[in-house]
């Protein structure tokens, strides 16, 4: 009699356990394919340190054995070893360099000793600046990606590359829109414009754009980025990071953030500036299509460096919060490629400032009467 209760009792309890079990299981999968992909990474799976031991023996002195991580998808794979990622991005690196940095370093030694004439000339070194420590750190970026995307410079350098990388970019994208604030001064409140401290105003802006971006680049120095892949023999920098572990939650809502605060806003002041420039230019009476001229380029050049990578970026998120795929991160690296030729497009903006600023402007008034003040953009 004992013997039968006995095998009831266990005859109810097993299948009471193997559903919990499953439903645990069920929540696991469903927890882990509704986490957030961040749209400039791929999402990887940490493996557990009992089982990465005798794969990475070698580099036992430079990775932990925890710090790995397993692909989930065909399409990461494909890109970390396809074409694109491999010789297409450092070839357009290595351009953007070779033609970058000679010019950026001109600017510099042209305007460094123009800084008390023209007050422009502050905003512009600042964006030939940071154009330049951009296409610097391009250097590790081609070594990367040439070498099948394997990152051997240590996790530091990592960290201080992607944060170079993405804050130069802000910074630039800020530095763009504080002249177009200036020269839309220049032109549409030329009386502002002559009142204003120039010179203070322009420094005050450029440490508040250092400031800024370098204060909004911590975040992607306290996470680790750095992770070693044994699918692919390879350890890679921030392209695959582990987004269903808390300490990489907040990275979506911030970048979400950087964004809107670093890229949507300012362009939405740089179509503002010099869409009234051009207006306030064609209600004069004098010939201003030299000034029409220079603002549309300056503008085809923000938005061609720009737009693509905004987009996409876009097109992403809706794509992975709709869908939950990241299809869209090998595109998003190739438009990635048109932000750092601006670097080498900003330089013809100091061009036309050195152009614009040897003469004086003298604006007339929309009676056609010259109002007889010199005003340097």
């Amino acid at each position: 009699m004992r013997k039968s209760l006995l095998v009831l009792l266990i005859a109810l309890v097993l299948p009471t356990l193997s559903i919990q079990d499953k439903d645990k299981r069920r929540r696991d999968a469903k927890n882990s394919s509704s986490c957030p992909l961040d749209p400039r990474t791929f999402n990887g799976r940490r493996v557990s340190s009992s089982s990465n031991g005798h794969n990475c023996t070698g580099n036992a002195s430079h990775q932990p054995p925890e710090l790995e991580l397993e692909l989930q998808y065909q399409h990461a794979k494909d890109y970390l070893t396809g074409v694109v990622s491999t010789r297409l991005l450092p070839a357009a690196y290595l351009v953007a360099m070779v033609a970058g940095i000679p010019c950026n370093m001109f600017i510099l030694a042209c305007l460094s000793g123009r800084t008390r004439t023209c007050s422009g000339a502050v905003l512009y070194l600042s964006l030939a600046a940071s154009d330049l420590l951009l296409l610097v750190t391009l250097a590790l970026r081609v070594h990367y990606h040439f070498h099948g995307n394997n990152w051997v410079f240590g996790e530091a350098a990592c960290r201080i590359v992607t944060a170079c990388f993405y804050g130069n970019v802000y910074c630039s994208v800020l530095a763009l829109a504080c002249i177009s604030i200036m020269r839309y001064l220049a032109v549409a409140r030329p009386f502002l414009y002559k009142a204003l401290p120039k010179r203070c105003c322009t420094l005050l802006a450029v440490m508040a754009i250092w400031l800024a971006c370098g204060a909004a680049m911590v975040p992607e120095l306290l996470v680790h980025h750095s992770y070693r892949l044994p699918q692919l023999g390879i350890t890679t920098c921030h392209d695959v990071l582990p987004y269903s572990e808390e300490p990489y939650a907040f990275l979506v809502p911030y970048r979400l953030g950087m964004i809107v605060v670093g890229m949507a806003l300012p362009a939405v002041v740089i179509a503002f500036a010099y869409a009234s420039i051009v207006h306030h230019l064609g209600r004069s009476s004098c010939d201003w299509s030299l000034y029409v001229r220079a603002s549309t380029i300056i503008f085809i050049i923000f938005v061609l460096s720009f737009a693509p990578s905004a987009v996409v970026h876009l097109l992403h998120y809706v794509k992975l919060y709709t869908a939950q795929q990241d299809h869209f991160y090998a595109l998003f690296n190739v438009c990635l490629c048109l932000c750092c030729f601006h670097s080498c497009l900003d330089p013809i903006l100091s061009y036309i400032l050195s152009r614009t600023t040897n003469s004086s402007l003298h604006f007339v008034s929309f009676r056609k009467k010259p109002s007889g003040m010199p005003v340097f953009i």
